[in-house]
């Protein structure tokens, strides 16, 4: 098969090649794509009949294009980087997914190459774990690999020798005691066991997959333990209330849900109306880290680590529903350059086999970003961290080794909480992505004891791809499983992850055992070997059990959504896992008798003794801290408030979606500006109702080194802080995820983890609360040279609870209520003022001897308990915990999230403003209205705790003032403007490193002259009509949807919810026919990302429409009609404008191409609406309103001034950002694209066809804003947006 080449110049200068320019600015780089396309034999005969069709698939019909056959490419001398040609990049499965939708059908592969032309290459250009150098343009994709034959290990002939040496040469990661337990078990059966049993015992029974340490015998200084850490951790359940419905058992927690209205499909398999009806679902918490490839290669590592986590919810029960993520990221010094941190030393070494820290910051949060923006789940919360010292003893501490943690919000109908037991007949099925050589080995890889002791092609083997089209495919199929009327066809469901098939497919059987044929996989490598085929961890897959008689169900949905699904065997009774070899001959025995796999499930999962670990204290000295003489408050605070845990976050919520699904009632960011400081995550289980559920995380790992215990029992603390700004059932039914990440096994790390867990236990006890799951990854330390650098030892605590009332939240910006609003302080701690692991210690590099601790329990669930009350009494305006940076940035960041200047006297009398201003003892600060302070301050001393009035909100906008005194004495006086800019100082500069510079430098700069948003309503939202009043039948809209659209739920709901009868229609079912458009008065094309937009926006399915016959038929009689109207929001919109609906003429005369920052957007910005032809506009002129935004390639780009200004100057231009002023704007964020004119949609001349880049179906519902002033605020509980929606009914049921 030939290799067709299309080159295009890279306008855009992609990120790689921006943080290039900034972090070598004498390299000159130009780039170009290149689009390597494989054909079949015949095809490439007619290559020349082709390239015009495969030029506006590849590129959109407005690129110039140079096909490398007939014209000479502009960059002659260059570097050639690419994807490695190993495996199929996901980037390719899309591609080829639309060039068959379009008729293509010779396409068989396409991978984009980027060719560079540079004085200096720079390795930031390309990722050299998933990428390499091509000295000369690429001819084909085969690759010259031989798969390695099964061998067996000579056990009963050599003993443990022979597994010694299949320990090296495969990577297996064997310690002294499973070398000793493995070669006596096959000594003890009399046969030797094959490459790939010994490969698949080293994954399944991997310190990653079995948790030895966790479930060992501890003997700590000689003594032995009475309880395991797991044994220790399950006991928490005691003391907290039993609203579990899952706990340890499965790849999630669940806890006791309520019964809610949910909106169903009529017929999963097939389009049809959607309905509602009332179903119990429970809500489900997972969580888990990826750092061994995170650290290895951070995109990717973040990208696989996210999909994993969301697989975990899932595969719980008989299936889950994914909601919502968390993420969080711990790295060391950043050394940002030109951007000093004067607590980071210079000179350190770090190991070329890990990304630096400034590459993890950046790149990992980008993976995980990149990977829920294309899934459809949105990111709400999480934390970012980044540490490096050299402790008193000389011991650096560092992490070198990453923490990339991934956690996640779902549900689970109460009839799929409980798996099925595998009975004999039930067929194994995988759904999902098929097999590649990539994730191989990734369990054992991931327990090295010190990472980069393993050699790096194995290290480079097991990190994993991630393909999120993939995995929303697969979500998408599973969903129309459990949403089958006639019942979910799903007995059992189990993700893929570390071990690959060969794990999943034993805990899917267990215990009644299975035969697996080889021949049924389906491949994306024809050279893998059997070994490779059952232990990879490719990504995007699940294993599932079925009964013969669904099978065709679960066919006819997999085929309706494009996910790929097997059949790969069936559970037989024995007891055995059996792999069968079959490939030469599909269906038989395999070739001499003797089978890769043949093992008794007893012996890999069954009950195994236990492993003993022997461990010692070492205590590290201690030194107290010692301070500059004379420093000020504003002197430390100049560090303080840039240290990354202190920092703005902006950086991380910029660029991922916080509103995909309509089910966030928070995320991260709130106040007028949109300022990322939110301590609770809150999402509603259904958009028919206000009850949901809440997570938060708490992370003390700095404390944790000054005393492991204590830093837990903080751990614990903050989590709990954190969540107590959102009402919640109980502080009993809280549960709790625990995720440890350390260096266990090295000295003193493993006794100082025991300490941890028991400190963490008793505190749980104390508080009622209860650990219910979580994960361990014991190997964070990395070799540095000669040293070994021990990453600090980390518990990550996630607090999930039930929500009676979604909207019972309360955030940081405070809001000054009736101009009075006065600020109270609530200490847990009161009269401690430790600064021991502070945020202030490790600004002057120290650790210091005394951290804040939780001695009093009683007190943090006294507090939880008063504020819960008083949420629900709705008597609290603002709140936050103290927590890193201690109270003064507390109080610092409830100004900058209202932008409300403060004015504060604190009566705390301390041994100095430093201790009282930067310790970190737990506490609350609240802002609360004049009129209520004697009532709340009664509701914390009645509870037995102090509750201080410290000062009141003052000012608003730029020009307000932050003033502190201790005592009358005034410790610091600055502007507020000044102060956030400190604040925001690093989370800029990481800014620079992932968008276009002159659009970080207007945010950055138009922060210090903002006051809040431009919001302006002309109507009366109540008064729209509905077609209720009007007595008639609904009329139908069909949602369209293409494979990688995320948005068409909340779409739906938005119709449903407003008098249309809604269709869920897929362009699989309009492409066979088995669909059309005739019974519609109305399509909608919604957001999301069509075939990942590995083409550009929009563009697969925008070929798919113009190439595909029946499609295009369909479309252009719908479009013909004159009693029709349509709807594209964001990819949708890019649909519309690509296909010519919209604009001026029927001609494409605007594209929508990368937004100006070069990055995905994720913002709340004004929207105003214009006088226009538009249909579904009517009525709503003059307004500006809030609305989200969140995508990619937004800016609008007119094929000539001439046809800009027909748009603009003919009307057909409705929507525009509009800036504080209430103008529309090009200035960045306010016009988050950078489109002419504030452009953020386009209407027909008839006004029946409306595109537009902001989403209105997720703000119809009030809690969905996440902030509107006062006066707009009342009039939210119908929300403005609405009226779209009812002028679409109206219209449609008018006009015949």
């Amino acid at each position: 098969m030939a290799v067709l080449r299309f080159y295009r110049r890279e306008h855009e200068r992609g990120r790689g090649v921006q943080r290039a320019a900034l972090l070598y600015p004498h390299a000159t780089i130009s780039a170009e794509h290149c689009y390597n396309v494989e054909l079949t034999g015949e095809a490439t005969l007619c290559y020349a009949i082709r390239s015009t069709t495969c030029s506006f698939i590849l590129l959109g019909c407005s690129c110039a294009v140079q096909v490398e056959q007939t014209t000479r490419s502009l960059l002659s001398l260059c570097v050639i980087s690419s994807r490695r040609l190993n495996f199929s990049t996901a980037w390719s499965t899309n591609a080829v997914s639309i060039c068959q939708s379009a008729g293509l059908s010779e396409v068989t592969r396409v991978e984009l190459s980027r060719r560079f032309l540079v004085q200096k290459l720079v390795s930031c250009l390309y990722d050299s774990m998933t990428e390499c150098i091509y000295p000369h343009p690429i001819y084909s994709f085969a690759v010259d690999t031989q798969p390695q034959d099964v061998f067996e290990v000579d056990i009963l002939g050599h003993g443990r020798a022979a597994l010694e040496k299949a320990n090296d040469e495969l990577g297996l990661a064997f310690d002294s005691w499973d070398l000793d337990y493995y070669s006596d078990l096959f000594r003890r059966v009399q046969r030797n066991p094959t490459s790939v049993e010994c490969f698949d015992l080293a994954q399944s029974n991997s310190e990653h997959s079995r948790h030895w340490f966790f479930r060992g015998r501890v003997t700590i200084d000689g003594q032995e333990q009475k309880d395991t850490l797991f044994g220790l951790v399950m006991g928490t359940q005691c003391h907290s209330n039993q609203n579990n419905v899952i706990k340890f058992c499965d790849n999630s927690s669940g806890i006791a849900g309520m019964e809610v209205e949910c909106m169903y499909p009529g017929d999963p398999a097939h389009s049809s109306a959607y309905g509602t009806r009332r179903s119990t679902r429970h809500v489900i918490f997972t969580a888990e880290t990826h750092n061994f490839p995170t650290g290895v290669a951070p995109f990717s590592g973040a990208t696989t680590g996210t999909g994993g986590r969301i697989r975990d919810i899932q595969s719980a029960g008989k299936g889950g529903h994914v909601i919502a993520g968390t993420a969080g990221y711990c790295f060391g010094n950043l050394r940002i350059p030109g951007y000093a941190l004067p607590w980071e030393e210079a000179g350190w070494e770090y190991p070329s086999t890990f990304a630096t820290p400034l590459q993890v910051a950046v790149e990992a949060s980008d993976g995980a970003s990149d990977y829920g923006n294309k899934f459809g789940e949105p990111v709400l919360a999480g934390f970012a961290r980044s540490f490096g010292m050299r402790l008193a003893d000389g011991e650096r501490r560092e992490w070198i080794k990453p923490i990339m943690f991934s956690g996640g919000l779902g549900a689970i109908e109460d009839q799929h909480v409980k798996k099925e037991t595998p009975e004999p007949g039930m067929e194994v099925v995988k759904i999902g992505g098929p097999v590649y050589r990539i994730g191989v080995g990734g369990g054992a890889a991931s327990s090295i004891q010190v990472q980069g002791d393993n050699a790096a092609a194995r290290d480079l083997g097991a990190v994993q791809r991630g393909d999120a089209e993939m995995e929303q495919k697969m979500n998408r199929a599973l969903r129309a499983c459990l949403e089958r009327p006639g019942g979910n066809p799903i007995c059992s469901i189990h993700d893929q992850g570390a071990g690959g098939n060969g794990n999943v497919l034993k805990e899917l059987s267990e215990p009644a055992g299975a035969v697996i044929y080889a021949s049924k996989f389906k491949t994306g490598d024809p050279t893998l070997s059997v070994l490779e085929l059952w232990g990879a961890e490719y990504q995007e897959s699940n294993a599932l059990l079925i009964r013969p008689s669904n099978s065709d169900f679960l066919k006819q949905v997999c085929l309706r959504e494009k996910c790929p699904v097997d059949f790969v065997g069936r559970i037989t009774g024995d007891g055995k896992i059996v792999l069968v070899d079959d490939r030469t001959n599909p269906g038989e025995q395999g070739e001499g008798g003797r089978h890769p796999v043949d093992l008794k499930l007893d012996w890999v999962l069954g009950k195994m003794p236990q492993k003993e670990f022997k461990l010692e204290k070492v205590s590290p000295p201690l030194k107290p801290l010692t301070l500059p003489p004379g420093l000020s408050v504003l002197d430390a605070l100049e560090r303080v408030l840039r240290l990354p845990s202190v920092a703005s976050k902006r950086y991380l919520t910029n660029k991922v979606d916080r509103s995909v699904t309509g089910l966030v009632a928070q995320q991260q960011c709130v106040g007028p500006l949109h300022t990322p400081l939110a301590d609770v995550a809150v999402v509603a289980l259904s958009p028919f109702g206000l009850r949901g559920a809440a997570t938060a995380v708490g992370e003390q790992p700095i404390k944790g080194l000054v005393s492991p215990g204590a830093g837990a029992r903080m751990a614990v603390g903050e989590a709990l802080t954190n969540l107590v700004f959102a009402r919640v059932s109980a502080l009993k039914d809280v549960k709790c995820s625990g995720n440890w990440m350390w260096a266990a096994k090295l000295p003193g790390e493993g006794a100082n983890l025991w300490e941890a867990c028991q400190a963490m236990c008793q505190v749980m006890g104390q508080l009622g609360v209860a650990v219910d799951g979580g994960k361990d990854s014991l190997s964070m330390a990395a070799r540095v040279g000669k040293e070994t650098v021990k990453a600090p030892g980390s518990l990550v605590i996630s607090v999930y609870a039930i929500c009676p009332d979604i909207t019972a939240t309360v955030t940081p910006d405070l809001e000054n209520p009736d101009g009075k609003g006065v600020l109270l302080y609530v200490p847990v701690s009161p009269g401690q003022y430790r600064l021991g692991g502070s945020a202030l210690a490790q600004c002057y590099g120290q650790l210091g001897d005394c951290g804040p601790d939780l001695e009093d329990p009683d007190k943090l669930s006294a507090c939880f308990n008063a504020t819960q009350l008083l949420l629900k009494d709705r008597l609290l305006s603002a709140g936050h915990d103290v927590s890193d940076g201690g109270l003064i940035s507390c109080l610092l960041e409830m100004a900058f999230a209202g932008n409300h200047g403060i004015d504060v006297d604190l009566p705390l009398r301390g041994p100095g403003a430093l201790e009282v201003l930067f310790s970190e003892e737990l506490g609350l600060v609240l802002e609360v209205s004049e009129s209520n302070v004697a009532r709340v301050c009664r509701s914390y001393t009645d509870a037995g705790l102090a509750c201080y009035r410290i000062g009141r909100t003052r000012g608003f906008g730029p020009e307000s003032m932050v003033k502190v005194r201790i005592c009358g004495e005034e410790v610091l006086r600055g502007s507020l403007p000044h102060l956030r800019a400190l604040w925001e100082s690093t989370s800029f500069q990481l800014e620079r490193l992932q968008a276009q510079r002159l659009c970080v430098r207007q945010e950055e700069e138009g922060l210090a002259a903002r006051t809040q948003p431009y919001y302006k309503l002309t109507y009366d939202p109540a008064q729209t009509p509905r077609i209720q009043q009007l007595g008639l039948t609904p009329p139908r809209v069909a949602v369209v949807r293409e494979e990688g659209s995320n948005g068409d739920r909340e779409m739906s709901v938005s119709f449903l919810t407003n008098s249309f009868q809604v269709w869920d229609v897929t362009m699989q079912d309009l492409c066979s026919g088995s669909t059309n458009l005739d019974p519609f008065k109305a399509v909608v094309f919604v957001g999301g990302f069509s075939y990942a937009d590995v083409l550009g926006s929009a563009k697969g399915w925008a070929a798919t429409v113009t190439f595909n016959p029946r499609a295009r038929a369909e479309f252009e009689r719908f479009r013909r009609r004159g009693d029709t109207l349509s709807l594209g929001v964001c990819n949708g919109c890019q649909l519309l404008a690509l296909l010519g609906w919209v604009g001026a003429s029927s001609a494409s005369d605007v594209i929508l191409t990368h937004n100006k920052s070069g990055r995905f957007e994720s913002r709340f910005v004004s929207v105003g609406i214009l006088p226009s032809p538009a249909i579904m506009l009517q009525g709503m002129e003059g307004s500006a309103l809030g609305a989200w935004v969140a995508h990619g390639e937004g800016l609008m780009r007119f094929r000539s001034s001439e046809a800009q200004e027909r748009v603009v100057g003919g009307t057909l231009g409705p929507l525009r950002y509009m800036d504080d002023s209430g103008s529309p704007t090009e200035v960045y964020p306010l016009n988050p694209n950078g489109s002419p004119g504030g452009l953020a949609g386009l209407c027909s001349p008839d006004g029946r066809h409306l595109a537009m880049m902001p989403h209105p179906e997720r703000t119809v519902l009030s809690w969905q804003w996440p902030w509107a002033p006062g006066p707009l605020r009342a009039s939210l509980p119908s929300s403005p947006w609405l009226s779209m929606f009812r002028n679409a009914a109206a219209w449609c049921q008018t006009v015949q």
